[in-house]
């Protein structure tokens, strides 16, 4: 019956439209002519207002806005439809920005947006955008008006910059590209990627830094473009005449950060994103890795042994093979029966236990983490719903939703039976995230990104930032008052809040040491100090030169880590014979007597936001043939390095910048503002003290804290002029810094052809444990003849080989050395 009605019915129909199909049309459901997708730019302005320290342009549809964060740093954001999307950010800090005054002044072809410091102008006919000095003076310009392009796949835009490159404008930044520190000439996209064994201009890496510095005519000037989607710079790679950068996706959001001079435009940085934490003092000591360590015969023999040999070391490293089943938060109880006792032995004989955790968690009811992120509905699903699920190296895992902050809160409770154990430290990997097979998740894996949602477009790149975050906080509230140490395989902008970071799995390579001193430069460049490589390569096999090479850059790391592959030969450093041996012990020790020095770099970028590492184009950025040097920089202001990067070399041309130049394993002095010759012999390499220093140092100790200090020695480095340098301490652990429980010393040298005089100020309330300084006069161009310490005679001791040496008390004022 009911296949009959359906016949008659189309038969009715047929004979009721019988020629009259053709005629009609649908009147209710016209087709209109669907616009076509292509790239769309800012048109004339024709309206502008302000609201608070924010101008608004129009060109009556899209808006942009201008928005002064300080006197020296200036928002732009363009929303191609005129609604902006929520303002939230993971990479800034909280912080509250002064600025003393703005205003926006109208001309007859151009708006001016002006600090104190700086103007920006946005031209009323085309709407490009440039910032100038006060004075006038260029140093950034639209080349092109802000553009974008739907995405019809996945919404929203794609969002385009065009800039001017400038006639020999030089670029850097933009973390641990493994290409040369000037970026110019290169096209780079950031997209956070587990690269084993990554090559030479491969690209792109572990982390996402959108933050580059342009140095033109000797000054220079930051854009951090703070998008976390899928993003790419040029670097007039494409065009000589024209840098751009573009997302595809999100809002096209970046600040132009204002210098001139390289050093400022990184702390002004760092007023955006934060700067480091102020890690444990044993966190910048020596550390040994492999993967792995198992089982505990094995640890306890290899701490044995660096103490039987008295080579210094604070920390031994765990990988994967710790774990029940790569289960994490687990132990292997068939390697480490009895974790807690052997945690414990080993923090008697100084060693610091770290171990890894990763993101993916096994799918096993009988796991209680899995069990419980199941039942809280912590982990990552897919667009349609079915969770996030890829293998790694439990097998089958998923991952928890660390832009969820109820899933940072449970992950960092996860931690506790492991603190409970005793462990020190917590290394942070497979990050990116990384998921064997098809490299990282699906884009349609949905993240709750702090309410804001979004695909994982959106999220890969904060992905491991917001694990080591919450890892992080959950340390932080587990060990009290203690500092937690964190390290993080991938990370964007801002991570350095959180974590130190290394530059990945690196090949055992010469190429790979020099890879490595261009990284390090770069990521301090880039807001992350605090940061170091796989000594001696993570895969492959080096022999004894490279590995010696490679641990004496090491020393001048500020993060300092031997780590290497499972399938290779030991790598600690003994390994390669006795002669090698000595050379390592010698230059670890060498780290040891520095820690004083290195420690108040640490303390310098944490409350001033200094680079740690500083490229000779930042110590020399007024000198354009110095912006193409890569081989030499500096470890904070006062020593210079110089890596030997080639096997076999014997000698190696060293540029020094302007004034005196102490070498340090003989104290001959070198003119700056040159280039020298410098011997190589294996056990040296070329390292510089700058004259007018003040560096303090640590009788060798096989770990942090192992003896009392009782006299701290402070080298005095003579140099005609006035020079200063600064000596922090504090309890090395606790974060009663943050309370004035510090101690900043700052050291004012006045030299003259005959005399020398050293003043000291102190500020902060902590107390040192040492009564007294001991100080060696070094390069003084004079005999000595008396020395008053606050008025007061002075002994003075001369040794054999002709070095003064004075002991005076740690709270001395002014010292006047006559000759």
């Amino acid at each position: 019956m009911l296949e009959d009605d359906n016949l008659n019915q189309t038969t009715l129909n047929e004979e009721e439209n019988d020629g009259t199909l053709e005629s009609m049309h649908h009147v209710n459901n016209p087709v209109l002519d669907l616009p076509k997708i292509e790239k769309k730019y800012l048109e004339t302005v024709i309206s502008h207002n302000q609201n608070d320290k924010s101008y608004y342009f129009s060109d009556g549809k899209a808006k942009v806005e201008i928005k002064i964060v300080t006197d020296e740093i200036v928002r732009v954001r363009l929303a191609p439809q005129g609604t902006f999307l929520e303002d939230f950010s993971y990479a800034l800090a909280k912080k509250d920005h002064r600025v003393s005054i703005h205003q926006c002044k109208e001309e007859v072809d151009h708006y001016s947006v002006h600090t104190n410091t700086i103007s920006c102008r946005i031209n009323k006919s085309d709407f490009l955008i440039s910032f100038s000095d006060r004075a006038g003076k260029l140093f950034n310009a639209d080349l092109a008006p802000m553009h974008w392009e739907e995405s019809p796949d996945f919404g929203g835009y794609y969002v385009y910059s065009t800039k001017v490159a400038f006639e020999n404008e030089a670029f850097y930044g933009l973390g641990d590209k493994a290409t040369k520190l000037n970026l110019r000439g290169k096209r780079l996209k950031n997209w956070n990627s587990d690269t084993y064994a990554f090559a030479y201009d491969q690209d792109p890496l572990y982390k996402t830094i959108p933050f580059y510095i342009g140095l033109k005519d000797g000054e220079a000037y930051g854009i951090f473009f703070d998008n976390t989607f899928k993003t790419y710079f040029d670097f007039a790679a494409e065009d000589p005449g024209k840098t751009s950068f573009w997302s595809e996706g999100g809002e096209l959001q970046y600040y132009y950060i204002h210098g001139p001079h390289i050093i400022d435009v990184i702390r002004r940085y760092h007023t955006l994103t934060g700067t480091h934490y102020l890690p444990p003092l044993w966190a910048i000591g020596y550390h040994q890795c492999r993967w792995s360590y198992y089982p505990e015969a094995n640890v306890r023999k290899v701490a044995e042994e660096f103490r039987k040999r008295q080579i210094p070391c604070d920390a031994i490293y765990l990988d994967i093979d710790y774990m029940d089943g790569y289960r994490c938060f687990t132990w292997n109880k068939q390697y480490f029966p009895n974790p807690k006792k052997m945690i414990a032995d080993l923090a008697n004989e100084g060693f610091k236990t770290v171990v890894m955790i990763d993101p993916g968690i096994k799918v096993d009811e009988n796991y209680w983490v899995f069990r419980e992120g199941k039942e809280n509905k912590y982990f990552c699903r897919r667009g349609d719903d079915y969770f996030m699920e890829g293998f790694v190296w439990p097998g089958r895992c998923q991952f928890p939703d660390f832009t969820n902050p109820e899933v940072r809160q449970w992950w960092g409770t996860l931690y506790q039976g492991l603190v409970e154990d005793g462990v020190a430290g917590f290394w942070n990997d497979m990050n990116e995230p990384a998921v064997f097979g098809r490299g990282t998740f699906p884009d349609d894996v949905r993240h709750q990104y702090d309410g804001h949602r979004g695909s994982h477009r959106k999220a890969h790149n904060v992905y491991g930032m917001q694990m080591v975050r919450a890892t992080y906080d959950g340390l932080k509230k587990l060990y009290k008052n203690k500092r937690p140490f964190t390290i993080t395989r991938a990370a964007y902008a801002g991570t350095q809040r959180y974590s130190s970071v290394w530059t990945g799995d690196n090949l055992a390579s010469w190429e790979h040491l020099k890879l490595g001193t261009l990284q390090l430069q770069r990521l301090s460049t880039s807001g992350m100090s605090f940061c170091g490589t796989d000594i001696g390569g993570f895969t492959g096999e080096p022999d004894g030169e490279l590995f010696t090479r490679w641990m004496q850059f090491g020393v001048f790391s500020p993060f300092m880590r031997v780590h290497s592959a499972g399938d290779t030969r030991d790598r600690e450093p003994w390994s390669f014979g006795e002669d090698w041996e000595k050379i390592n012990k010698k230059f670890i020790e060498l780290r040891y007597k520095l820690l004083p020095y290195i420690y108040t770099c640490f303390w310098e970028q944490t409350k001033y936001g200094y680079p740690i590492l500083r490229p000779i184009s930042m110590v020399e950025q007024h000198i354009p043939t110095n912006w193409q040097r890569e081989e030499e920089f500096c470890f904070g202001d006062k020593i210079l390095v110089s890596p030997v990067l080639q096997p076999g070399q014997k000698s190696k041309i060293v540029y020094l910048p302007a004034g005196d130049w102490f070498y340090y394993f003989n104290n001959e002095v070198y003119v700056g503002g040159k280039e020298h010759t410098i011997a190589t012999p294996l056990d040296e390499m070329p390292l510089f003290i700058r004259g007018g220093s003040v560096i303090p140092e640590y009788p060798v100790m096989q770990y942090t804290g192992e003896k009392k200090v009782e006299e701290l020695q402070l080298n005095i480095y003579f140099s005609e002029g006035v020079h200063r340098s600064y000596v922090y301490s504090d309890h090395g652990d606790t974060f009663a810094y943050e309370q004035d429980i510090y101690l900043e010393k700052c050291f004012t040298l006045s030299g003259l052809k005959d005399s020398l005089s050293i003043k000291q100020t102190r500020d902060g309330l902590f107390t040192e444990r040492y009564e007294e300084y001991k100080l060696q006069l070094i390069g003084l161009p004079f005999a000595v003849k008396k020395v008053k310490t606050d008025g007061i005679d002075t002994k003075i001791q001369k040794d054999e080989q002709g070095r003064y040496w004075i002991n005076v008390a740690r709270e001395f004022e002014n010292i006047l050395i006559e000759g």
